[in-house]
């Protein structure tokens, strides 16, 4: 079976779960006893220095990852053109992750129609500046089409697949076909919903059904809704792995 990491947005551990990650520590190193991944998403929002990256390194397992969200104002405010000095930046701060920084997130705004010329000179300057893999999560429906699809081929960028989607298309991943990556928002409300049954069992079967390294992010973390499904498709998974 390939590598498979489920996780949350950030390792906050509602009231509701606490009883499920036992033990002393912070919330992150009890959070990393149980989970195998967590997507930093306040790297969105804020700079963090090298040290806390390092910090944050220091306290989990060997095996385990992180991916790191590009801050917004590479990807929304300078909507990923002339960004450079602002890249370099996060790139050298995550850096302080060390092998643990597996992966960046770079997510676009609803607005952002698939440019060819500035997609791909940005994933060039990426690559040249010493970023790891990335996984893309567009919101237009000019993504989700071959030429978006060639060029995410090319640079060896997979695309999200993202629930609910933007566009029908986005349900399933896309672009780089050696990583995928499935991020859970929550539906029928976005942030806050959380899934039934039904919905992590087949969400299972999707995930641990690839010969490839698979990730599957809960970000329905406004209800506190997102670490308690991160457990129970763990649960399922485990479940039907013995039989």
């Amino acid at each position: 079976m390939a590598e498979v990491r489920v996780g949350t947005a950030g390792w906050t551990i509602p009231a509701t779960v606490r009883s499920s990650l036992p033990g002393d520590g912070t919330q992150l190193e009890r959070y990393s006893m149980v989970m195998n991944a967590s997507e930093i998403n306040s790297s969105f929002h804020r700079p963090h220095r090298r040290t806390t990256y390092e910090r944050w390194a220091s306290v989990v397992p060997s095996a385990f990852a992180f991916a790191v969200k590009i801050p917004k104002s590479i990807s929304h405010v300078k909507r990923c053109h002339d960004c450079k000095p602002e890249l370099q930046r996060f790139i050298d701060e995550s850096a302080g992750l060390g092998d643990k920084r597996r992966l960046l997130l770079l997510q676009l705004p609803p607005s952002f129609l698939f440019d060819a010329y500035i997609v791909e000179r940005f994933l060039d300057l990426c690559r040249v500046l010493g970023a790891p893999h990335i996984v893309c999560e567009p919101r237009h429906a000019s993504w989700f089409g071959e030429d978006a699809d060639a060029v995410l081929l090319r640079q060896e960028v997979a695309r999200v697949a993202a629930d609910p989607p933007p566009d029908p298309r986005a349900l399933e991943p896309g672009g780089w076909r050696k990583l995928r990556y499935f991020r859970m928002h929550g539906a029928p409300r976005m942030y806050y919903s959380s899934y039934g049954e039904e919905a992590l069992s087949a969400l299972g079967t999707r995930v641990y059904s690839s010969n490839v390294e698979t990730w599957c992010i809960f970000d329905n973390t406004a209800s506190g809704a997102a670490l308690d499904d991160a457990l129970r498709l763990k649960r399922l998974v485990c479940l039907a792995t013995r039989r």
